[in-house]
């Protein structure tokens, strides 16, 4: 076996036997992905392999393991969510609708607003992912039970692309068509008719379920009554099923959140917000925080009439994805 430079032992030089029995330790402990033979993985650390071949006659470094692993493309790495759990028969032709609709807006006065709503978090004593910097470690509860909370946070989020900033609104009841609503109708009034002022309609991207899901009529009784409230135009581009990570805020808000929050114990919601407002990237990212202490109501259902006199006109492409609310100020002139 030769020399590396500085005295270390070079892998890729190692007796036939070392490579053999590396990769007889790893046979038993190496699985894969099914509908890919190239991918494989094992879930023995360094550590365990050096012993192990130490146990076969070979005994070898650390190091010499790290470097056998590269040399059998053996990569650490961590799982990553892209593959959809199903097909919806309209797809690619809805992303081609959502492409031409941003198109559409980015060169427009009018706004655009990528929303979604973050995972709840459980305020108190509870354990959290990531590490910090302390002079005592943190203790925490062993269980998260939700019976010990000391209120619950619902972060619903809205993503301005065209001036890369996030708003947060922080509901402490539950999350509902009406919370969603409300949180537009904040921004909108505080931040978006002056962004804006010369727009008549806002673009609304977001998933197909939750809250906004694209089939339930109360979310669209509550968007008319917005619209209204706004006296704005209101057009909603869903994307399909098992799609929502294609959102932009999904990729351009919510990680850059989560790493800002990382480790942290939220024992209240004002800690929370302060954690959030932290949030900057190398890009000019910013966000802003408000909590809405409203307590909304689960449950509710549309209006008995609502679908013979709503202002709700659905697209000739894909109308189940494709839809806008049209204030009363504009709807004399559309009929």
């Amino acid at each position: 076996m030769s020399e590396k430079k500085g005295g270390r032992k070079k892998a890729s030089s190692t007796l036939p036997e070392l490579k053999t029995n590396f990769l007889e330790v790893l046979r038993d402990y190496t699985a894969g992905d099914p509908m890919r033979e190239e991918i494989r993985w094992t879930n023995l650390t360094r550590k365990e392999i050096v012993e192990r071949l130490a146990k076969s006659s070979t005994p070898v470094s650390d190091t010499v393991v790290k470097q056998l692993l590269e040399e059998h493309q053996f990569v650490r790495r961590k799982a990553r969510k892209v593959l959809a759990m199903g097909e919806v028969a309209g797809r690619n032709e809805q992303f081609e609708r959502i492409e031409f609709w941003r198109n559409e807006y980015w060169d427009s006065p009018d706004p655009i607003l990528s929303m979604d709503t973050k995972k709840r978090e459980h305020l108190g004593n509870y354990y959290r992912e990531g590490r910090l910097y302390t002079q005592e470690p943190l203790r925490v509860y062993d269980h998260d039970f939700e019976h010990a909370a000391d209120g619950v946070i619902i972060p619903r989020g809205l993503y301005d692309p065209k001036r890369n900033v996030g708003h947060l609104y922080l509901g402490l009841s539950c999350d509902t068509s009406l919370f969603v609503c409300d949180s537009i109708a904040h921004w909108w009034f505080r931040f978006g008719r002056s962004y804006y002022p010369r727009a008549r309609s806002l673009l609304l991207l977001s998933d197909s379920g939750g809250s906004n899901d694209c089939r339930h009529y109360i979310f669209k009784e509550d968007l008319q009554a917005l619209a209204d409230r706004l006296n704005l135009e209101i057009r909603v581009a869903h994307y399909p099923p098992y799609c929502s990570k294609y959102n932009p805020i999904e990729h351009r808000l919510f990680p850059h959140m989560t790493r800002a929050c990382r480790g942290v114990i939220l024992d209240c919601v004002e800690t929370y917000k302060q954690l959030v407002k932290k949030t900057r990237t190398s890009t000019g990212l910013c966000v802003t925080v408000e909590v809405i202490k409203k307590v909304y109501e689960l449950g509710r259902k549309y209006s008995a009439n609502f679908k013979q006199t709503m202002r709700i006109e659905f697209d000739e492409i894909l109308p189940q994805w494709n839809y806008r609310a049209i204030p009363w100020s504009q709807w004399a002139a559309f009929e």
